[in-house]
């Protein structure tokens, strides 16, 4: 589903604040994969995501969606083949628009639009069935500004957007890093019900180790620029944080130095 070759990305070159942030990397999904990524800062983990949604060009390699050669196609004509939740809850949602107004920009997306009446009954029936699944009460706020939620219920709203349209591919940039706890255990258990029950192929960046475990049938982690471990299977599901750390040391031939992670184990 997803072919990334030799892909390289360099910022600011030719200056003194020149940074190599992927170094030919060569990543492949298969249909259904669902796959977590983790890394220290500076891995190049958001910096992947930002070249598969087209946010900036890579220098060199190819991307390749569903056979879909996408290395030269700007961010608006990707988004027909992607789903994407950012760390930041308020983005990805309108602010201003109310919450069944922002489910109908969701499943237009790519279609032709008209003038036609905005929302039937029968859509509104459809996103009540969708939004009481999520068990937030949103449900009975439909008409309700998207601005007046809370993080979780704005981010919850904008993971059930990313997928309505089934996406070729999802990428959850640490979609739930801005929550507390309780909220993120909640849209993490959706993220992997959606991703279940719709076999979406899923690239999903966490800083935490745990869950980067416990989610998905594939891990990786990366280190300037690039893939330093991949593993599934059985060796995913025996792995334990201290073995994660270990092959970090091990493959990056240093001590694993990230607070923010260190401190989600």
């Amino acid at each position: 589903m997803l072919e990334i070759k030799n892909i390289s990305k360099t910022f600011n070159p030719g200056t003194v604040n020149q940074k190599q942030a992927l170094k030919g990397l060569s990543l492949n999904l298969y249909d259904g994969d669902f796959v977590t990524v983790i890394g220290g800062n500076g891995a190049g983990k958001s910096t992947l995501l930002n070249a598969i949604s087209g946010v900036w060009l890579v220098d060199e390699g190819q991307i390749i969606i569903d056979g879909k050669d996408v290395t030269k196609l700007p961010e608006y004509k990707r988004a027909a083949f992607l789903g994407r939740v950012f760390q930041d809850p308020m983005i990805g949602t309108a602010a201003t628009m109310g919450i069944e107004e922002n489910l109908a920009l969701a499943l237009r997306r790519g279609s032709h639009r008209t003038l036609k009446a905005g929302i039937k009954n029968s859509e509104r029936d459809l996103y009540r069935s969708w939004l009481k699944r999520l068990g937030l009460g949103l449900e009975d706020r439909m008409t309700s500004k998207v601005g007046l939620l809370s993080g979780g219920q704005r981010q919850a709203l904008t993971l059930l957007m990313a997928t309505l349209q089934r996406p070729k591919l999802l990428l959850l940039d640490e979609h739930t890093a801005a929550l507390d706890p309780k909220t993120a255990r909640k849209v993490l258990d959706l993220t992997a019900e959606i991703v279940s029950e719709q076999k979406l192929t899923t690239l999903m960046i966490t800083h935490n180790m745990k869950d980067a475990i416990q989610l998905g049938n594939r891990l990786i982690m990366m280190h300037e620029g690039n893939v330093i471990y991949d593993v599934s299977g059985e060796e995913k599901k025996n792995l334990t944080v201290e073995d994660l750390l270990h092959k970090f040391e091990e493959a990056s031939g240093g001590e694993f130095a990230n607070d923010r992670m260190m401190l989600a184990k």
